[in-house]
């Protein structure tokens, strides 16, 4: 039982391993269909206000808040609904299997997400650094 007590103490950073490296993948995706980088959809770039262009400013905004580890849990709530959506409205029509119809990120994100929804961003968060001030506030009043 000491190695397991051995690996838990790691389980912070683990996390945050998870969160910043789920952060930079998906903000690919709304850079691609904000900026073109690193390369333009195949069917260009959305409209403006389009249902496409709101899901790429959340992919892009949300995920660097993912990154920074701020405001983690409220965020992760959003981006999982989103992936929810994408996922019943893009893929699943297309096959019941994600593999076939294109969903399986969808699906791994909006599980990632929810998981940060309950467990917190982990270790090296700006929320984790604005937690202990708060925390260190509180005690000193």
């Amino acid at each position: 039982m000491q190695h397991v007590r051995t690996l838990d103490r790691y389980t912070p950073y683990a996390l945050a391993a998870l969160r910043i490296v789920t952060a930079l993948i998906f903000m690919e995706h709304g850079t691609q269909k904000l900026f073109g980088f690193p390369a333009p959809p195949a069917n260009g770039l959305p409209a403006v206000m389009s249902l496409h262009w709101i899901g790429a400013v959340m992919e892009f905004g949300g995920g660097l808040l993912i990154l920074a580890g701020l405001f983690t849990r409220p965020v992760a709530f959003l981006l999982a609904g989103e992936m929810a959506v994408a996922y019943w409205m893009f893929h699943a029509p297309r096959s019941f299997f994600p593999v076939l119809n294109g969903g399986d990120a969808a699906i791994l994100y909006c599980f990632v997400f929810l998981l940060l929804v309950f467990t917190g961003p982990g270790a090296l968060s700006l929320d984790s650094r604005r937690d202990k001030a708060v925390s260190r506030s509180a005690l000193e009043h």
